[in-house]
């Protein structure tokens, strides 16, 4: 009884709440949970740590990591010099991004060997891309299934294609340099006009045009237009895994979402109109057209029907689908749009400051049309304006747009006898160095259009990383210089243009793709 009573009087007041000692008993126990959960957390925190360290191993990169984040603030406002800190480490480094483990290529050896490896690697680009172009794109196709699609692509980017897109490109530059007439005209005459996203605005429109042709509205390439900053600003957020509604990625997918039943819409436009002989116009209907054509060939010899060699196409493609054809546009817009818009913005202010380079485009450009600035463009012409074309190389090689491009590794990666990229890293291989190295490129800090003609700048294709390299290089390449080589050309004889040099005017931003960090100041005049 003593007993009883000794318990009861000792358990009422501390572990009964209605008594003032009870909180003592919830002070402990409130202890002991954050206790539990502080040391789960460290847990968390050392098995973060001793994950890095491992997929470090024998490669340059910090000793620790930020817990978790790792590097990720950096990030979202990169600067150049860091990234040129970063490559200037050794061939290979690392860094580890959220959940992500990171690896950075740097030399071109090491670079080329990230390319060249798809049994090792394939492109991811960043976590949200997946999102936003689809998991199904035929982008993140792999091995024999990439190769197939791609073969079913490639005439679209032959010369006699080309030459047939040609019309709606410069029909868009006719319209945007009268709107950079006017926006000059109205701008500052003392410190003209930021025109990095009117450039960026000018591109997409030519792309619009080039892939979709006239099935896209004004209003359609205008909201492309308008929308596509949100694709690029998802980016920026590189390794987070999610989407979160309201954020840059969350906008960025209903843009994308947008794009694609914009395109599917023209998809179905294309085989209406092809399919009643049509004239090819974009790269949509040549595409179309050659669906077509494989399918007549292939139902006449089901049937057992005599064909003439001649009306075998030279590749016989499946049908797409109205999706699969809208994913393949919008992969062509993802591809060029940050990556011309770039180049483009360079080339107006470098050859600004360089009025010598500029009048000698002007000069090349007005011979080959015998004097008239209003001859329209073709192939023929395009290729025959050796130093236009020098302008541009020298502009891709000094300036590169994409300075790295991320892939993710399928299954461990022996990038080095002594190192081995573990599976589900991302492996980055960069180009920028590769287009700057002294011992390739004299100087390489010094833009000189004139090694593309008498230097020997051509033959330096293995250290040429503009397009990439490998069964994932730019299936565009060809098309995306023709485009810069006719605009700059054309512009040249048109108007003038001053650019209004600041302090920030060499810094490079990042986004994306890589840009002056003032956007690039100018004023434009009319030619007489």
């Amino acid at each position: 009884m003593m007993a009883s009573i000794a318990n009861a009087s000792f358990a009422s007041p501390l572990a009964d709440a209605s008594y003032p000692g009870g909180l003592l008993s919830r002070v402990y126990n409130g202890v002991n949970g954050l206790g539990l959960f502080v040391m789960f957390l460290l847990m968390l925190l050392a098995y973060d740590q001793f994950i890095y360290v491992w997929n470090k191993g024998s490669i340059v990169g910090p000793a620790w990591k930020m817990p978790f984040i790792g590097p990720f603030l950096q990030s979202m406002n990169p600067k150049m010099n860091d990234y040129k800190a970063k490559w200037a480490t050794g061939d290979l480094s690392c860094i580890s991004v959220f959940h992500k483990f990171v690896v950075i290529a740097s030399s071109r050896d090491m670079a080329r060997k990230v390319f060249n490896s798809p049994m090792f690697v394939k492109p991811c680009v960043v976590d949200v891309t997946h999102k936003l172009l689809r998991p199904t794109n035929w982008v993140f196709l792999d091995g024999k299934d990439h190769t197939d699609y791609r073969k079913d692509l490639d005439g679209l980017f032959t010369r006699q294609a080309l030459d047939t897109y040609l019309p709606g490109q410069e029909e868009v530059y006719d319209k945007y340099f009268a709107e950079f007439l006017e926006i000059s005209k109205q701008g500052d005459q003392k410190k003209g006009t930021p025109f990095m996203t009117v450039f960026r605005e000018l591109m997409c429109a030519v792309s619009c045009r080039t892939f979709a042709g006239h099935y896209m509205s004004e209003a359609a390439v205008k909201k492309v237009v308008d929308d596509y900053w949100m694709i690029t600003a998802a980016l920026e957020l590189v390794c987070f895994p999610i989407i979160i509604p309201f954020t840059k990625t969350w906008y960025g997918k209903k843009a994308a979402d947008m794009f694609l039943e914009e395109f599917a819409k023209c998809a179905a436009k294309s085989k209406a109109r092809m399919a009643v002989g049509g004239d090819i116009t974009c790269i949509m209907d040549a595409w179309v057209k050659s669906m077509q054509d494989s399918a007549k060939y292939n139902q006449k010899i089901a049937k057992g029907l005599p064909v003439d060699p001649s009306e075998k196409p030279t590749t016989l493609i499946r049908d797409f689908s109205d999706f699969e054809i809208s994913q393949t546009i919008f992969t062509f817009l993802f591809a060029s749009q940050d990556a011309t818009s770039s180049a483009c913005t360079w080339l107006f202010q470098l050859i600004a400051d360089r009025p010598e380079i500029l009048d000698r485009v002007r000069a090349e450009n007005l011979a080959a049309r015998d004097g008239d600035k209003n001859v329209r463009f073709n192939m023929d012409l395009l290729e025959n304006l050796p130093y236009t074309r020098a302008v541009v190389k020298e502009t891709l090689r000094y300036r590169p747009p994409v300075i790295m491009v991320p892939y993710v590794v399928k299954k461990p990666f022996p990038v080095t006898d002594t190192y081995t990229a573990p599976k589900g890293a991302m492996i980055i291989p960069s180009c920028y160095p590769a287009l700057h190295d002294p011992e390739v490129y004299p100087n390489p800090d010094y833009y000189d259009p004139e090694r593309w003609i008498t230097g020997d700048a051509e033959s330096k294709s293995k250290n040429w990383l503009v397009f990439g390299t490998g069964p994932h290089y730019c299936i565009g390449q060809t098309y995306a210089q023709m485009n810069l080589i006719g605009m700059i050309g054309k512009a040249s004889m048109l108007m003038d243009w001053k650019h209004i040099a600041t302090s920030e005017s060499e810094d490079i931003e990042g986004f994306a793709t890589i840009f002056p960090r003032d956007h690039c100041p100018l004023i434009f005049s009319e030619r007489p």
